[in-house]
């Protein structure tokens, strides 16, 4: 039995750094033995089909590969279909309303607690929200994440140490969740 799975590589193809191409992380995927790839965008998407079930292990063996391929340290998640659509299905935000540069979620190698967040203030950030999710935040930020305040504070180290977080726009949220569909 085999099962689909996004790869989502944190901090790639940003402003020149760590760049890896598209069809070498497809040769990279492709040489772990994985199935059925596909990429979408520059920004560190995957999708494969594999037989195993831990997705840990999964995201440890893709970042020794790129580490052995390109030479740097490359944070990578791995999470399966149905992750993926129950934290689409989830979202406490009005999704199919909003601009998907106005929705992102945050994906966490862990469970997250509010604690974490517990100096944030939801009034200081106004019309800007967020919410926790498994292993995931939600944020609304109606004029994209460049211009968020509360995208700055959620990513200050105090919130953030000791994580491995990466974010996507509710777009590409969306199109995971289509391209890992069965």
């Amino acid at each position: 039995m085999t099962t689909m799975y996004a790869a989502l590589l944190r901090g790639i193809n940003v402003s020149g750094s760590k760049r890896v191409p598209m069809p070498e992380l497809r040769t990279v995927l492709t040489e772990l033995g994985h199935t059925a790839i596909a990429t979408y965008l520059q920004s560190g998407n995957a999708v494969f089909r594999s037989d195993s079930d831990d997705e840990d292990a999964l995201a440890a063996a893709l970042e020794q590969a790129l580490r052995r391929q390109f030479g740097f340290d490359v944070d990578c998640l791995v999470r399966d279909a149905g992750y993926l659509a129950a934290v689409a299905e989830a979202c406490p935000f009005p999704a199919a309303e909003l601009e998907g540069k106005q929705l992102h979620v945050t994906y966490f190698d862990r469970p997250v607690d509010a604690d974490r967040f517990a100096d944030l203030e939801a009034g200081d950030f106004l019309p800007e929200e967020f919410r926790l999710g498994d292993r995931c935040l939600y944020l609304y930020a109606p004029d994209g994440l460049g211009r968020s305040k509360l995208a700055v504070a959620l990513g200050r180290p105090r919130h953030v140490k000791g994580l491995t977080a990466t974010s996507r726009n509710w777009n590409t949220v969306a199109k995971l969740v289509e391209m890992t569909r069965d």
